[in-house]
């Protein structure tokens, strides 16, 4: 990741992305940041490149690879033999190392736009152009997007660099400590909040809500050891977005995942995908059955069983897993059904056989059913839910000695789950404190099942090694996961091509 590399990656990344003429020139690792970042005309089209390259991040497998290896999901038995680097994510064996690629993919494709991110708020904070509502609007953008990654980046990797174009001698490439890391994150969201409009100006640019609900994430979330786990400070920043009365639970929990309900009140961002290429995002590809793939490409829920449900995600509360009697979520979530135009399928010889098992509902896709190849699933990708916000206060809540006022919240997402009403019984209510906190957990899986938060989830809880090594078939079945899985292995092409990260800032126990 040394700084040249990073900036013709950044320039190249973005020029298949965008149609601008500046992004129509031919790439030049000489291009300086003037010519490129010279002006607001020449800033907003980079930064949509940013954007729309953040958003590819969320495709196809590499958008999966990080809810693999969780209880909450894990690869088919196809996937597990077929690709020894994947199959690491949920064995948590010698694979899972610095060489493997799902992960060198996951660190590589991030900091590009990063570095986007970080070239755009240097060229913003010193232009001096007349139209400061644009400059204000691309620098909460940029802000936003640079916050949004180094986040993700932490909570994985732990010490991360630092890109900041205007402290490159002091910081240079080096991993920064977490404090300094949280202080960024921190600093881009208030900046974000500040400067984002409270309507996004179309439905793939980020507005002041989700940045104030991602502070309160970063505040819940960041590690006991940064120094920025804070729940007062949560619990101040989600209720911004509760009382802005910008956002709502949509009636029923189905239509939040149909396409009829796309950007919907109870969306704060969701990422913005159609059934054409490349505008597609062939998550059904790898959330489907293979098994309906081989019936009929045109099927609908067909694919290639990359992740699945695990048994505890999938089953019944009566049978050890973790489903109470009527709530809606179950079925709109998991596919149980595999019937297809009247036809029962059976598993054919030679497959995995989980292939019929549950698999994941929630991005199918019906709009190609019949017309084109599920590889065209196109429904949006939630990033953040209202659903998910009232979840985090009530922790917040539950956390800071108000559990009475914790279950409420609780209860307003209990209540659409289970079609409006409450049945006697369902409504949480005298819980201590412990059993509120034990208990979210798996609250936060039947609402947010497969969108991408179990593994943030387990990390910050410290239930990572105890409820994947309990839950996930592959990982029981190794029995090799352990306290330093928490993070994940810096790449070794980082490594070797970054001169001041050394095999002696591994992540320890790699």
């Amino acid at each position: 990741m040394k700084a040249k590399i990073i900036a013709f990656m950044a320039l190249t990344i973005l020029s298949a992305s965008c149609s601008s003429d500046f992004l129509d020139q031919e790439p030049k690792s000489s291009l300086t940041a003037a010519q490129a970042y010279g002006s607001l005309g020449k800033i907003e089209p980079v930064l949509l490149g940013a954007i729309t390259n953040w958003r590819n991040m969320q495709k196809d497998r590499a958008g999966l690879y990080t809810s693999l290896g969780t209880d909450e999901a894990q690869q088919g038995a196809l996937q597990v033999t077929g690709d020894a680097n994947q199959a690491g994510l949920d064995l948590y064996n010698g694979f899972l190392s610095q060489e493997n690629q799902a992960i060198g993919q996951l660190w590589n494709d991030r900091w590009p736009v990063i570095e986007v991110a970080a070239q755009s708020i240097r060229a913003l904070g010193i232009n001096t152009e007349d139209d400061s509502a644009k400059r204000d609007l691309l620098m909460g953008e940029a802000s936003f997007l640079r916050a949004t990654l180094m986040f993700e980046l932490t909570q994985y990797w732990g010490e991360i660099p630092i890109n900041d174009k205007a402290k490159s001698a002091e910081f240079g490439l080096k991993r920064q400590p977490l404090d300094l890391v949280y202080s960024y994150i921190v600093a881009d969201l208030e900046r974000a909040v500040e400067k984002l409009p409270v309507k996004q100006r179309n439905p793939a640019f980020p507005a002041k809500g989700v940045a104030q609900a991602l502070l309160g994430k970063v505040y819940l979330y960041a590690p006991e050891a940064s120094g920025y786990r804070d729940y007062n400070k949560a619990k101040k920043w989600f209720e911004e977005v509760i009382k802005s009365g910008k956002y709502s639970l949509l009636p029923n929990y189905a239509d939040v995942f149909s396409p009829d309900h796309a950007n919907s009140s109870e969306s704060l961002y969701e990422w913005q995908y159609n059934n054409n290429w490349p505008d597609n995002n062939q998550i059904q590809w790898q959330t489907g059955s293979r098994v309906l793939a081989n019936m009929d490409q045109y099927a609908y829920f067909g694919g290639y069983d990359l992740i699945l449900p695990t048994q505890y995600c999938y089953k019944d509360k009566t049978a050890g897993g973790l489903w109470e009697a009527g709530d809606t979520r179950k079925n709109a979530s998991i596919r149980y059904d595999f019937t297809y135009k009247g036809v029962t399928p059976t598993l054919p010889a030679g497959f995995g056989g989980d292939e019929l098992d549950p698999h994941i509902k929630k991005y199918e896709d019906i709009r190609v059913d019949g017309k084109q190849s599920f590889w065209n699933s196109g429904k949006n990708k939630a990033y953040i839910r209202y659903s998910d916000v009232l979840l985090n206060y009530a922790e917040c809540l539950n956390e800071l000695g108000s559990t009475t006022e914790a279950e409420s919240y609780v209860n307003q997402v209990r209540t659409r789950a289970f079609g409006g009403t409450l049945p006697a019984g369902m409504a949480w209510s005298g819980l201590s404190q412990a059993q509120f906190r034990d208990q979210i957990l798996d609250e936060r899986m039947r609402e947010l099942a497969f969108e991408g938060w179990r593994r943030m989830d387990l990390i910050r809880t410290g239930k990572l090694v105890e409820l994947v090594g309990a839950r996930n078939k592959w990982a029981k079945q190794n029995g090799t996961i352990a306290a330093f899985h928490n993070r994940y292995p810096i790449p070794i092409g980082e490594i070797k091509l970054n001169d001041e990260i050394g095999p002696e800032d591994q992540n320890q126990g790699y």
